[in-house]
């Protein structure tokens, strides 16, 4: 049994991919199965090597929704893309492919299409992107998250399975906050800034720092590119503070550190990329979503509207943003038991959390077919 994943250019495309490979391996009949990731690089190496998975280089070039130059040049990426992903294929000759999206696969199910491999599509948000409408006229499956997706493909391919979450993100954990290191008698606010588009989040939590702090411990992931300068500016705004402790920052947390944070936390602060909405609610949290603006990213406030009408979390448009309002917003959710509790109630419920496990089985089913 041979499968190639694909899917790229960010961790909500690739991390998924990890959760359905680590779902393939677990089980018996697929244990052994030959696992390819299919990319121009292989983003994480370790996770990949971590379950066996060999990377396949594949050039793409970047699909824009916007004007630009670079479009034109990047139609030659991809059809130089199209030819490696040919010559590829026809060497490995999966049973399936499994296509998580981003621009980065559109070579790769293109080829897949022309060499009569069957292909299976995941679409995290509640409007397809590009590359995922290309693959879903090709494709066999459509994995959906969100019902309304089902709009933008033919209903007899779709299934709603959720989003794919790598085990290390639903194991439960004992006493999270002693985990972290952190006072257990305090309730403990995460903030996601995210990876592109956090600049914004974290100068809001910066902001707020005066006001959360005498109540609240706060951990920040504050983005990789971003940690030095929010560190400095911490540093500067809380060095007569007395509740300075209270304030932890980091660039990235890892899925270990995460599944603590998430499980700690009482409350929690993002962006609006469905892997994150998906996680914080399969964690039961209610939260306060701040979609990146749409002239930057076309999928987060939708995202997060649709989110908010099921579980009655928090919108907050950047635009909006001022001086306060965020640490109003979380007193008056911390401070209403009956609004806190039906949030977190909402959250827990709103999806399914064997997106892996399905997902894998349907291309468990295809991969027996296809030999």
């Amino acid at each position: 049994m041979r499968i190639v994943l694909t899917g790229g250019g960010s961790g909500g495309h690739f991390y998924p991919l990890i959760a359905i490979a680590e779902s393939i391996r677990e089980n018996t009949l697929s244990a052994q199965a030959e696992l390819y990731y299919m990319g121009p690089n292989p983003y994480n190496k370790e996770s990949l090597d971590a379950l066996n998975i060999k990377f396949v280089s594949c050039p793409s070039g970047k699909m824009r929704r916007y004007f630009s130059f670079m479009n034109f040049v990047d139609i030659f990426k991809v059809l130089f893309g199209f030819f490696i992903a040919l010559f590829k294929l026809f060497w490995i000759y999966p049973d399936a492919i499994m296509s998580k999206g981003g621009y980065t696969t559109v070579p790769v199910v293109l080829a897949a299409w022309f060499l009569r491999i069957p292909v299976v599509v995941h679409e995290s948000d509640v409007h397809p992107g590009i590359s995922n409408k290309i693959g879903g006229r090709i494709a066999q499956y459509v994995a959906i998250s969100w019902a309304d997706t089902a709009e933008d493909f033919k209903k007899e391919k779709v299934a709603q399975t959720g989003i794919p979450f790598r085990k290390t993100l639903q194991t439960d954990v004992v006493d999270p906050k002693t985990q972290l290191g952190i006072d257990p008698n305090r309730p403990m606010i995460l903030v996601l800034g995210g990876s592109s588009g956090a600049e914004r989040v974290n100068t809001l939590v910066l902001e707020s720092l005066d006001e959360l702090l005498p109540n609240y411990t706060v951990i920040h992931q504050t983005g990789k590119g971003l940690y030095e300068g929010v560190v400095q500016t911490a540093e500067a705004l809380l060095k007569d503070s007395p509740y300075k402790e209270y304030y932890i920052p980091a660039a990235f947390l890892d899925a270990k550190k995460m599944n603590l944070a998430y499980s700690a936390a009482s409350l929690i602060v993002s962006r609006a990329g469905s892997g994150t909405i998906f996680e914080i609610a399969a964690h039961g949290k209610p939260s306060i979503i701040i979609p990146i603006p749409e002239k930057i990213a076309h999928d987060q406030r939708t995202n997060a509207y649709t989110y908010a009408r099921q579980t009655d979390a928090v919108v907050m448009e950047e635009q909006n943003l001022a001086d306060g309002l965020l640490a109003a917003e979380i007193a008056r959710i911390m401070g209403e038991a009956a609004l806190y509790e039906s949030m977190s109630l909402k959250a827990k419920t709103f999806a399914p959390t064997d997106a892996a496990e399905k997902i894998s089985d349907i291309l468990r089913k295809i991969a027996t077919d296809h030999e």
